[in-house]
């Protein structure tokens, strides 16, 4: 059976299944709610990529990969409605409004949130996220015309909207920035390959991949400086300002999840684990001292795998008791 986690993010799992070097993008359809995801076809895409906008309706719970404007418009009172918007890991969101007609007074509210939020757990944690909880939420009841566009820290965000009237509703249009030096991140697919550098930053960035996976370092330089490697401490990661750290878990915060590996000691060759969680991180701290960087590759996790757990030299972790 799947967990509440995957069964919320059951969209997610669907939406991204497609490879980043294919191309593919999934889209919530207007229309039938048992057909709620379309591939978007080869006409459409060249339509995109020749510069026209791309349009269509929100729903009341919704997810969006791709560039566009997008409107809602409530049928209905809706009470508890969320959009989620994620780019590919090297792009920031920036959501911007281009018309809002809500009644803030009459309990109507539209908030951005920088990041993603289910349940209360929230990604980027807040420790490796630079401002508090409450900064980052952006209420348009109370900021109105002040800021009317918001970007996000990293490649996803999403929006909390409740709207009584029928009638009512925005329009925003979403844009996508390059970002140089990507931090946290939600992978769009079950797969894919990835090089996080940290260059003389005192932060801590999380990778996020929701599928059961394997995933295998090829390269970690912690502690460069000026062509040197620093020399590490012989025990562990205690103390260490740079390193490291794998987590598993069922649900979307990275420091509510299970410490599985510590890297602290930078290497050339491979390390590799099966992790069998909902939800795999890989997460670097850094004490903004050096120049970090890790490359890393994953992919899912299949049954055959799964049954063939001895291969691996290293323990494996969250796979569901025999």
């Amino acid at each position: 059976m799947p967990s509440a986690f995957q069964f919320q993010c059951h969209f997610v799992l669907i939406f991204l299944a497609a490879s980043k070097g294919e191309t593919r993008y999934l889209e919530v359809r207007d229309a039938g709610e048992d057909e709620p995801f379309l591939l978007l076809s080869e006409d459409l895409k060249r339509e995109l990529s020749a510069g026209q906008i791309y349009r269509r309706s929100l729903r009341c719970i919704d997810m969006l990969s791709i560039e566009g404007q997008f409107t809602f418009t409530a049928n209905q009172p809706q009470l508890h409605c969320a959009t989620f918007f994620i780019g590919e890991p090297e792009e920031l969101i920036t959501i911007d409004y281009d018309f809002v007609n809500i009644d803030c007074q009459g309990g109507d509210f539209l908030k951005v949130f920088d990041g993603w939020i289910l349940k209360g757990e929230k990604f980027p944690s807040s420790l490796d996220h630079p401002l508090s909880t409450s900064q980052r939420y952006t209420d348009f009841c109370e900021s109105g015309n002040i800021q009317r566009s918001i970007r996000a820290s990293q490649n996803v965000a999403m929006i909390f909207f409740r709207i009584h009237q029928p009638g009512n509703g925005f329009t925003v249009t979403i844009k996508k920035n390059p970002n140089l030096f990507p931090c946290n991140v939600i992978s769009q697919t079950p797969s894919g390959r990835f090089t996080m550098v940290i260059p003389h930053q005192h932060r801590n960035c999380s990778f996020s991949i929701i599928y059961p996976v394997v995933i295998k370092i090829s390269d970690l330089i912690l502690g460069h400086l000026n062509g040197l490697f620093l020399k590490k401490p012989t025990a562990g990661c205690a103390g260490v300002g740079d390193f490291v750290e794998l987590l598993g878990g069922s649900g979307l915060d990275p420091s509510k999840m299970f410490p599985l590996a510590d890297l602290c000691h930078s290497f050339h060759g491979s390390a590799q684990m099966k992790i069998g969680c909902d939800n795999t991180v890989l997460r670097m701290v850094s004490s903004g001292k050096h120049i970090n960087r890790v490359t890393f590759e994953y992919h899912q996790l299949d049954m055959q795998e799964t049954e063939n757990r001895k291969e691996n030299s290293i323990e494996e972790f969250c796979f569901p008791s025999m």
